[in-house]
């Protein structure tokens, strides 16, 4: 059995829960991805999101930070203009500028994870929360350096995505390796 929120009628969402979410994961590439993705997640679901994954891959070059931080007005408009992406403008210019942001915060402290380390140092395990004390602190972090749609939630499902914080259910299959943390 798998946690209630995943939808088995999906096998993206089904591989995501299984293969991904809850998992530590500390790769630069994958934090910068899932930051970005996170974002775009303000008011919309999370499957909208993973549905769309593949597509914001393509129309992110990859999720090339190097590339996205150079975006022009050419650029926003294609984005603006992609059906398989969510076409939010506001959405769309603040993960150029949240990518700059996020290079800035690697550049200062090493990488992304080391900054993401000075707030939570393992992963912990909790239920039935959307926010907690790590995640407004980051949130407040990374709005004050000029960061947009980071907030507290969505800092907190951030950090659920890349598995410092493991919210597996008890009923989930998942869950026996929450309690070994």
């Amino acid at each position: 059995m798998r946690c209630k929120w995943c939808n088995e009628k999906n096998e993206t969402y089904i591989k995501y829960h299984d293969e991904e979410w809850g998992e530590l994961n500390t790769n630069e590439q994958y934090l910068y991805e899932m930051l970005i993705l996170e974002s775009f997640q303000a008011g919309l679901s999370w499957e909208c999101i993973l549905n769309k994954r593949e597509s914001f891959r393509e129309a992110f070059d990859n999720f090339d930070i190097e590339k996205i931080i150079k975006y022009d007005d050419n650029k926003i408009n294609e984005l603006s203009n992609n059906k398989n992406i969510i076409r939010n403008k506001l959405k769309i210019k603040s993960a150029i500028n949240n990518s700059k942001i996020f290079k800035e915060i690697e550049n200062e402290y090493g990488s992304f994870y080391n900054y993401l380390k000075q707030y939570i140092e393992k992963p912990i395990h909790e239920l039935n929360k959307t926010t907690n004390n790590i995640s407004d602190k980051i949130s407040i972090d990374l709005y004050k350096r000029g960061m947009r749609f980071v907030g507290s939630t969505i800092i907190y499902s951030y950090l659920q995505a890349i598995g410092l914080i493991n919210s597996h259910e008890k009923e989930c299959y998942k869950y026996k390796n929450c309690i070994k943390m």
